[in-house]
This record gives structure tokens, sequence and C-alpha cells, in this order.
């Protein structure tokens, strides 16, 4: 079995990203819209079944900085970060994403 997980976390207040919308997409399909919660997670995402493809994740993060107050700039300089990713046969993917309104990385997590 494929599994999926994410964290978000917030490295301008060095905080989980709380209320971060969050989208998976498997062959321009939506597998999954959620929000993210007090710990940075979308624990329902673990649920997804997902298997071996191309997905890809979108977190709203000019949304998320707006509602935490941010001043930012109209467009913003992020708006969606998108991840697209590679997934195998089994095992489990996590795919992290740290972010500030000016940048962000990811990787895959364990």
């Amino acid at each position: 079995m494929t599994t999926l997980s994410t964290h978000i976390l917030d490295t301008a207040s060095g905080r989980p990203a709380e209320g971060m919308q969050v989208t998976l997409l498997h062959d321009d399909r939506v597998l999954f819209e959620g929000v993210s919660n007090a710990d940075g997670r979308c624990p329902d995402l673990r649920e997804i079944a997902v298997g071996q493809g191309a997905y890809v994740l979108r977190f709203a993060v000019a949304a998320y900085f707006r509602a935490q107050g941010q001043d930012l700039p109209d467009p913003p300089f992020l708006d969606v970060v998108q991840i697209d990713f590679g997934m195998g046969k089994e095992g489990h993917y996590h795919v992290p994403l740290l972010v500030s309104p000016y940048g962000y990385s990811t990787y895959r997590g364990s």
C-alpha cells in the first residue's frame, strides 16, 4: 500500500501553518481538498487511496498569509505553491512544505 502525508511549516512565524488550503490532484482529478490542522497537517490525506504515478499538491499560501495578517503585494510573490512529484509502487511518501511569503522549500520526508 502507498500512503501520503504533508506537514506545512510557516517559517516566517516559526509555527505550523494552521488553516492553509491543500489540494491533491492526480491526472487532473481532485483526490483531496482540505485545510491544515493546528499542527500544520492534513490527517485525512493519508486515507486517500494513492498508487504509482504523478501527483500534484497545491498549497494556497497567499490566502493563508493574508489570513495571518500579512500585508502582501497585489499580486503576491507566491500565491499558490504547486509541488509536482511522483510516487512508486508502495511505501510512504511525506511531502513537507516550509514556507514564508517570499520563499519555500520541500523534500521527501519520512
